[in-house]
């Protein structure tokens, strides 16, 4: 079972290696930019909830090219609030050299969420953006993430999740993921499989009352939850007790 995990996770990584150079055009352009504004609330909302105006570390985890890494600077300058040290860790060499070019001032890690090489106790604020789905081992990302965390720093998650009630909404919500989304994606890319990986790992993955539940089971207390756009995206707030 362990190997089972260890190959499946490094598929996904270098599926990520592969659509790096593209990732940021294809995302934007599937999303229509509104994910901009999703990121945007998460910040505002976790800065928020911290009510602190400096903070030492924000880590992101599975940072891909490093957006939201510029959403938590962006949103930071506009509330005031001075951040440290930014820093991001994902197994995908691929992704990160882009984020390195595009944010070269930040810090970054190749490393896995089960893996984060940070000590104990050191940052203010760990997100995950779109990034824990592919996380094989989720409950122990969740064990790590509480691990770096300071006691009273949040986690922040924003994802796309499963959804049992399937209204008309949530039906045309499913026809764009199934139907359109990995041909617009895969044109993109030139990888039809890694955008058809997308809508199948949502309907393989956890509800929001389960992940809530793997949450509080880490050591969190939930603090938001907020779903956006007919419920396509999923944001998480929560706080280590």
């Amino acid at each position: 079972m362990a190997q089972q995990q260890q190959n499946k996770q490094e598929k996904i990584v270098s599926m990520f290696d592969d659509i790096a150079p593209t990732y940021d055009t294809a995302n934007r352009v599937m999303s229509m930019g509104v994910d901009i504004s999703w990121r945007k609330k998460a910040c505002d909302l976790a800065y928020n909830y911290y009510g602190k105006k400096e903070i030492d570390k924000i880590v992101d985890v599975a940072c891909g090219t490093g957006d939201m890494m510029g959403f938590w600077q962006k949103q930071a300058q506009k509330a005031d609030v001075e951040i440290k040290e930014l820093v991001g860790v994902d197994p995908s060499n691929g992704m990160v050299d882009v984020a390195r070019k595009k944010f070269p001032e930040f810090h970054y890690h190749i490393a896995k969420a089960t893996e984060i090489p940070l000590e104990d106790a050191c940052a203010d604020i760990v997100s995950i953006t779109y990034g824990i789905r592919n996380v094989v081992e989720r409950q122990e990302a969740f064990y790590e993430f509480n691990r770096v965390l300071k006691q009273g720093g949040l986690v922040v998650i924003l994802e796309f999740m499963k959804d049992e009630n399937k209204n008309l909404l949530k039906k045309i919500r499913d026809f764009y993921m199934h139907k359109i989304l990995p041909y617009v994606g895969g044109a993109i890319s030139k990888n039809l499989e890694a955008y058809t990986y997308l809508p199948d790992s949502i309907e393989n993955f956890v509800t929001i009352q389960g992940m809530q539940a793997e949450l509080e089971n880490a050591g969190f207390e939930m603090l938001h939850i907020q779903s956006f756009s007919m419920d396509i995206s999923t944001l998480m707030i929560a706080r280590k007790k």
